[in-house]
């Protein structure tokens, strides 16, 4: 399904021998640099000790999130796990509410007490995220439960990494989902490493995880998660299949994240990963695949492109800035345990 041949006047064309108009490449291309603005100035700025929460970033894993949520409608539903800005931000969440949030402010979407794994939207389908590994799969698969007994023509998607495979939820949620025919999208970034730790030290070296989800008797399929439109045009037929009542799918992409675990910084240096393999990957970067092979731009428009990201972003940073921190009598409001 990889689509070559657009130039930025044309048209795209894969496999399938079905054209991808120019706007729908540009407005993956925009989505993407939003998301990569967005986490760098994140980066560039953590040190300043404003931000005072973890942080996890998405830096070389964009296109998965923009492909993918731009393949949904925007009442489909939309969950994520700790690494969950591209999501959001990919979704429609608002933007100066998430800068906000990370900022700890009351103009953020969890009112300044989430942080950076928190972060919800539901003007636009985002329902959460949260920290803990798998942990919103099965609240993924009860909002397709939700869909199916009110009879509505919703898709609810999770995306979770490669490691969220490893926990039991996965398995008892998959089932469920199976079981009742339910319309939900497993998206899987498989970015090699679960923190420190690659796939190897942690799942059978040959095993392929879709292989291994297929078994349980769902569709599962792979794909280049650094290739946007390939990752555009799979989600399409995935949603496609979910629509016309195939039950829920899985898809598996890979990809990479350039920056650490959790932070703003890179960290080949401490030995968990070679320079080698991050070169390689780096040379795979989405946006500028983009750029380059699939929208043809030049360096002009290149920059032009980018510095309009960048004064969106730099106003959300001003306005989460500008913005109050919460009052102290609300510290207990809004929140909920178990």
């Amino acid at each position: 399904m990889i689509i070559t041949g657009l130039c930025h006047k044309g048209l795209a064309v894969n496999t399938n021998g079905m054209k991808i108009d120019n706007k729908t490449v540009l407005k993956l291309y925009e989505s993407m640099l939003k998301i990569r603005h967005t986490e760098e100035t994140i980066a560039e700025r953590y040190s300043e000790w404003k931000m005072r929460c973890p942080t996890h970033l998405s830096t070389g894993q964009e296109a998965v999130a923009s492909g993918v949520c731009s393949a949904l409608r925007k009442d489909d539903f939309v969950l994520s796990t700790h690494r969950c800005h591209a999501h959001y931000l990919a979704k429609g969440g608002d933007l100066n509410k998430m800068i906000a949030e990370i900022y700890g402010k009351a103009t953020g979407c969890s009112s300044g007490k989430g942080g950076s794994m928190h972060l919800i939207d539901k003007r636009v389908g985002f329902m959460g995220s949260t920290a803990i590994v798998g942990n919103t799969i099965p609240l993924a698969v009860g909002l397709g439960l939700s869909i199916k007994l009110n009879n509505t023509n919703y898709i609810s998607c999770v995306f979770f990494g490669d490691a969220a495979v490893e926990e039991g939820v996965f398995f008892e949620s998959v089932n469920f989902a199976v079981l009742k025919k339910l319309p939900v999208l497993f998206i899987c970034e498989n970015n090699l490493y679960s923190v420190y730790s690659p796939f190897y030290v942690r799942q059978p070296e040959s095993r392929k995880i879709h292989k291994m989800v297929e078994s349980l008797g769902i569709d599962a399929s792979t794909g280049d998660g650094n290739n946007v439109n390939e990752v555009f045009d799979m989600t399409q037929n995935a949603v496609e299949k979910i629509n016309i009542g195939k039950g829920p799918q899985f898809i598996e992409y890979s990809t990479y994240r350039s920056r650490e675990h959790c932070g703003p910084n890179f960290d080949n240096d401490i030995g968990y990963r070679t320079e080698e393999e991050f070169q390689n990957w780096k040379r795979r970067d989405p946006i500028e695949y983009c750029e380059k092979e699939l929208l043809d731009l030049t360096n002009t428009d290149i920059e032009n492109y980018h510095n309009k990201m960048q004064k969106i972003v730099n106003s959300a940073f001003e306005f989460a800035q500008n913005s109050p921190f919460p009052n102290p009598e609300e510290a207990f409001t809004d929140l909920f345990v178990d």
